[in-house]
């Protein structure tokens, strides 16, 4: 599954996928190959309030025995609660993840892993989300929790710079 990484809104019944609007996920085009969202082959495809869906290849992320590696669960776990953690604070907000925890209860072998992640808590400091990992038979693989640090900014001046606007 090949992921250019571009960036779109959100899509129409005639899109079969979905990137996330540029102010949550902005790379700069000599930067996307460096990305492990990119080398994983993740891939945003639906996105709504209080859901975001993505899907990643087994093929290429698997470990010495051929199933899936944990690991590559866990990136794609984090990766959709600090997308889901940015949408909860765009279009200026900030994010830091400062948790993830998987539980793994079955290999996926071949084929497409996807996420679902949902929203536990959204506060003003802590977002908390789980995101269940499914096979391409429905089969639930891996669950995971992840928790990121999240401050939204609003008006007034940015304590350093002075830009306005920011805090």
């Amino acid at each position: 599954m090949e992921n250019n990484g571009t960036l779109a809104t959100p899509p129409t019944a005639a899109e079969p996928g979905v990137r996330l609007p540029e102010t949550i996920l902005s790379i700069p085009p000599e930067l996307l190959a460096r990305q492990l969202i990119t080398k994983m082959g993740i891939t945003v495809v639906s996105h709504e309030e209080g859901r975001l869906v993505g899907t990643m290849p087994v093929e290429g992320n698997q470990q010495p025995f051929g199933w899936l590696h944990g690991g590559a669960n866990a990136v794609l776990a984090e990766t959709l609660g600090s997308m889901a953690a940015g949408l909860h604070v765009a279009p200026r907000g900030a994010v830091a993840g400062v948790e993830v925890s998987c539980t793994h209860h079955r290999p996926a072998r071949s084929g497409t892993v996807t996420g679902v992640c949902v929203p536990l808590s959204q506060g003003d400091r802590v977002a908390t989300y789980a995101v269940s990992i499914t096979d391409d038979k429905g089969r639930l693989t891996s669950s995971a929790r992840v928790s990121c640090l999240v401050q939204k900014h609003g008006g007034g001046r940015h304590r350093t710079t002075g830009e306005e606007g920011v805090r």
